[in-house]
């Protein structure tokens, strides 16, 4: 896995710093914290409107995902 664009040692705050284009926070169960959340802001920075995972790591991979298929769906030319 590629490292983090950011040196922040709190994962949540790194994510954030990372995908300005998400909303990216912490699901709670009850009194403990659950999943790894993302809600697409930027259209440009993804095209799932909410991605969930059970840990930093792999929401990262998902935003790193997502923000390849943004750039692929802008980069196909509109049809006349």
């Amino acid at each position: 896995m590629p490292a983090p664009a950011t040196s922040n040692p709190d994962p949540l705050e790194a994510l954030r710093e990372e995908f300005p284009g998400h909303r990216v926070w912490r699901s709670m169960r009850g009194d403990v914290p659950g999943e790894w959340c993302a809600t697409l802001h930027d259209p440009k920075a993804g095209v799932d409107p909410t991605l969930m995972e059970p840990t930093a790591a792999e929401l990262r991979e998902r935003l790193l995902a997502e923000r390849e298929r943004a750039k692929a769906r802008l980069e196909v030319p509109a049809r006349h």
